[in-house]
């Protein structure tokens, strides 16, 4: 288990077992891969990020992820598998999100992105990402840093 704080300071639990937090997380993040790049969504308000947002009623988290990464990428999952779960104790509540890595099999142009400017891929996360203005705060906290490095075990 890792604890640190994120951008605006909140205290972040981010653990590698299965579900520690919650059964039933009310949020995802989704890190992609498209064709040997990064799949990321930019946001209107926050900027360049991986796809997430809140589980819906009546949907698990996993179906959450395809929905997500639909709606804000156009992207299609072909392979999709939990690495963590955290826990932010914010200010305005607590948060608890499954972290998940998928292989995007297509990306198909959407009417609507949402709440997003649609699909951006990279080659390579900058990084100098944590101070970096074009990418969002969810970019920014060692979340991501100790994703990665989980996948490049």
């Amino acid at each position: 288990m890792f604890t640190f704080l994120d951008f605006y300071k909140n205290e972040i639990q981010l653990s590698f077992d299965d579900h520690p937090f919650s059964k039933e997380p009310k949020h995802v993040w989704v890190i992609c891969r498209y064709q040997d790049k990064w799949l990321l969504t930019k946001h209107k308000d926050r900027g360049l990020e991986f796809p997430g947002g809140k589980v819906e009623e009546g949907e698990s988290a996993e179906e959450a992820a395809h929905r997500e990464v639909m709606e804000e990428t156009g992207g299609t999952i072909k392979t999709i598998r939990y690495i963590a779960q955290y826990h932010v104790a914010g200010k305005a509540g607590h948060v608890i999100k499954n972290v998940y890595f998928a292989e995007i099999d297509r990306l198909e142009e959407q009417e609507t992105y949402y709440e997003t400017y649609g699909p951006v891929l990279i080659d390579d996360i900058p990084k100098d990402v944590k101070r970096n203005k074009k990418y969002s705060f969810i970019m920014k906290d060692d979340i991501l840093t100790n994703c990665l490095q989980r996948l490049n075990r």
